[in-house]
């Protein structure tokens, strides 16, 4: 009976860790699109970019929340992005709180970017020239 009552508890402790490192994205922003050079500019607060990004170009976004086993991706038009960086972002207490992420994008002609975490769609509100 005592086996039972081990094996029964142990059962239970690792599903619930299982359900513990779920990802839980509280929010997504595209915050700044780039050219290949390095030039670009902040999109937080537009609906419309300034400059035209044909070609290659780059974008980065802002994904807060638990960032366990998730998967991102950044369309402009009918571009798909490829992820190149990311870097972790910590508060004051070393606790791991968002991550930036940098992805290049091929054959831009225009279009608004899309960020999707998990396949739901987080942000689209500017339109790339």
């Amino acid at each position: 009976m005592k086996k039972i009552y081990i094996i029964l508890t142990l059962m239970i402790l690792s599903i619930t860790q299982v359900s513990a490192y779920t990802a839980k994205i509280k929010t997504a922003h595209a915050i700044g699109i780039f050219h290949k050079n390095g030039t670009g500019e902040n999109i937080q607060h537009l609906r419309k970019t300034k400059d035209d990004y044909n070609g290659i170009c780059y974008s980065k976004i802002v994904v807060f929340g638990n960032l366990h086993n998730i998967k991102t991706s950044v369309n402009i038009g009918t571009s798909i992005g490829t992820l190149v960086k990311t870097i972790s972002i910590y508060n004051k207490q070393k606790i791991k709180i968002a991550e930036e992420q940098t992805f290049k994008h091929y054959g831009v002609t225009k279009g608004y970017i899309q960020v999707k975490v998990n396949n739901k769609l987080y942000d689209s509100k500017v339109f790339v020239k």
